[in-house]
């Protein structure tokens, strides 16, 4: 019997976000071979070290190695967590100039190594950052994928599975749009444990005023986490380890990623978070949920903010 092909996956930017994701790699032991790539190589040589220590105790066997751009070469993966952090009071889409340029650069240099498998990109603004991969590495627009809502749903269904006293594996809801503060709930299509949400509120008027708190948590959660301690940098480690395990697993998992869109939402030429059907091609299909008419308004309104930035950025592409 042929002996299956290893995976391989390499991380671009070993910061708070990569290592966490580095560890989470370690721990879920989704790859065989798993290259970080940093400026900071001290940094790096510790951390690769540190991780081959632990990985006996891994769920499975994980090679932590350091590298360099030759060895995005045969990589099924590469996770670019790289660039300028998000401070304290800036907004993610504040950041984009800055992490263009940077990003050009990494993407250039990972092309030119031969690279021919799918981007995973997490460092915001994500959706545009995703664009900028897209446009500069020349890839089919299934192997460019953002992080997208992954986060902000798992933080929505968290919220309701508190307000609801429910396990969140029994939440069906989702947030969608851009990754920030124009992003939007799909309440119109929430259940909890199969029930409609709308039908349940109309049973249990108190938990109807809690509906657009749980959102607004939801919506500024990094910016009280970045508050209280610097960074966010578990949870979207954890998602980013959700939507590798699809890719690599083949898992056809409909996940809220930043897909680009090719009329779908009655949209061209950006990129957003949307559910989408992730295996190992990357981003298979996208789902057009069906949105009330507010519902579609603002989504229509994310998507034109997303756009503005892109434009802004557009010459630097």
């Amino acid at each position: 019997m042929e002996s299956q092909k290893s995976k391989k996956v390499v991380l671009v930017g070993n910061g708070a976000v990569g290592s966490s994701y580095a560890f989470a790699m370690v721990n879920q032991g989704v790859a065989d071979e798993f290259v970080i790539i940093d400026l900071n190589k001290e940094k790096v040589l510790g951390d690769v070290m540190d991780l081959n220590h632990g990985a006996p105790y891994g769920m499975s066997p994980v090679k932590v190695k350091a590298g360099d751009y030759k060895d995005c070469q045969d990589a099924d993966l590469v996770v670019i967590c790289a660039g300028v952090a998000q401070k304290p009071g800036e907004t993610r889409l504040q950041l984009v100039e800055k992490n263009t340029k940077i990003f050009k650069s990494i993407v250039s240099e990972i092309m030119a190594s031969g690279f021919d498998g799918i981007f995973l990109i997490a460092t915001n603004p994500v959706d545009v950052l995703s664009y900028v991969t897209l446009k500069t590495s020349g890839l089919p627009k299934e192997r460019v994928i953002g992080s997208g809502t992954i986060l902000d749903t798992a933080r929505f269904k968290y919220l309701l599975s508190e307000t609801f006293n429910v396990s969140p594996s029994s939440i069906h809801a989702q947030i969608i749009g851009e990754h920030g503060d124009s992003e939007l709930p799909v309440w119109s299509n929430a259940n909890i444990a199969g029930q409609p949400l709308y039908d349940i509120l109309k049973k249990d008027p108190e938990k109807s005023q809690l509906i657009d708190e749980i959102f607004v948590k939801t919506r500024d959660a990094a910016y009280d986490i970045i508050k209280a301690k610097g960074a966010t940098y578990y949870g979207v480690a954890m998602g980013l380890m959700h939507i590798t395990k699809a890719i690599l697993r083949n898992q056809n998992h409909v996940l809220t990623v930043s897909s680009y869109l090719e009329g779908e939402y009655g949209e061209e030429d950006v990129y957003v978070g949307v559910p989408t059907v992730v295996n190992k091609n990357g981003a298979r299909n996208i789902i057009e949920v069906p949105l009330n008419e507010k519902e579609t308004e603002q989504f229509n309104h994310s998507v034109s903010v997303l756009k503005e930035i892109q434009d802004s950025v557009s010459h630097l592409v």
